[in-house]
């Protein structure tokens, strides 16, 4: 009986020590939060847009106009890249010891990498572009760029205007169906994760000619999934996983074998179709601009107007 009771007795002080350790343990590293729910804290304001990409990697744009703020940035779980659309504006950030000022203007990109944080002084309201990407994404496109690879590098306001203008397309009004939408913007961020890893990661431009077009296959299959009328996936992912190549290198592929994108094939042969349409004079302008996919006949008109130069009716009375 005895030795039960200091059984019990010792089991007690375990869990009293225990419980006490645990009071005084030091706190855990809170888990990285998400990027555009971080931006929104910081920024006190929603985005004037976003998008989904509808990539495998949750990439996610955003547009935002904001006030002049002073906070830490709090570790994010994907890495963030932006520029800037206003008037040039003064920014500090410090990150422990390093601190560094520079100026936002057009032309400039910031990019903070997944996990770090810094406290962020921002003088004045900025309007800014920001991009939202998957750790994951950028070490797919790093595998597949030969060259050196480091770790990605925290930058500030640094000159670089074609991932720049990247950066604004991605969020440009689209009057394109949801599908030549969704096709352009997947291209667009494929492009800026491959320029970020070119530029964090020093890769060598000579990675841009190892890779040939699509052999005649491939590019057949593609072809006829690009043409379907039916409910097939033509996102740039499903392309890309038919052609048993990823995004990236599908792009380059395709653009070797055909001379254009596959949203600028896509959207040229949706194109043909609309004119193949005019030509029938018992077809209303309506009616076509509903089968190729436009939610209104203004989009529909804006978009032909600008792949021929006339509006639907002036082409249709030019070709009857």
């Amino acid at each position: 009986m005895a030795h039960t009771t200091t059984k019990k007795y010792t089991s007690d002080i375990k869990k009293s020590v225990l419980k006490e350790d645990s009071m005084h343990a030091p706190d855990q590293p809170a888990p990285p939060v998400q990027a555009d729910a971080e931006m929104e804290r910081v920024l006190r304001t929603a985005p004037l847009t976003s998008f989904s990409v509808h990539d495998p990697f949750e990439t996610r744009l955003a547009r935002w106009k904001h006030q002049p703020f002073h906070d830490v940035v709090k570790p994010m779980s994907d890495h963030v890249v932006m520029t800037y659309l206003g008037a040039m504006q003064r920014l500090d950030r410090t990150s422990g010891r390093d601190h560094h000022s520079s100026v936002g203007r057009r032309g400039s990109i910031t990019f903070i990498p997944a996990g770090s944080s810094s406290r962020w002084d921002i003088h004045g309201p900025m309007d800014i572009v920001q991009a939202y990407m998957a750790p994951e994404l950028l070490e797919q496109i790093a595998k597949e760029c030969p060259g050196p690879t480091t770790s990605l590098v925290e930058s500030t306001a640094r000159p670089d205007s074609l991932l720049a203008t990247l950066l604004e397309k991605s969020i440009e009004p689209s009057v394109e169906p949801a599908y030549l939408e969704n096709l352009y913007r997947q291209q667009l961020t494929t492009l800026i994760a491959v320029h970020v890893v070119k530029a964090h990661r020093d890769i060598a431009e000579a990675f841009s000619n190892t890779l040939g077009g699509l052999s005649p296959y491939v590019l057949r299959m593609s072809l006829e999934r690009l043409s379907t009328d039916d409910d097939r996936d033509i996102s740039l992912g499903a392309l890309a996983d038919g052609a048993n190549l990823s995004r990236f290198h599908f792009c380059r592929a395709f653009k070797k074998s055909t001379g254009v994108s596959p949203h600028e094939w896509l959207r040229q042969r949706r194109m043909e179709r609309a004119m193949a349409m005019l030509r029938d004079p018992r077809l209303q302008v309506t009616e076509i601009a509903e089968r190729q996919g436009y939610a209104t006949l203004t989009a529909f008109s804006v978009a032909f107007k600008r792949h021929t130069g006339l509006t639907p009716s002036e082409w249709r009375r030019a070709a009857l």
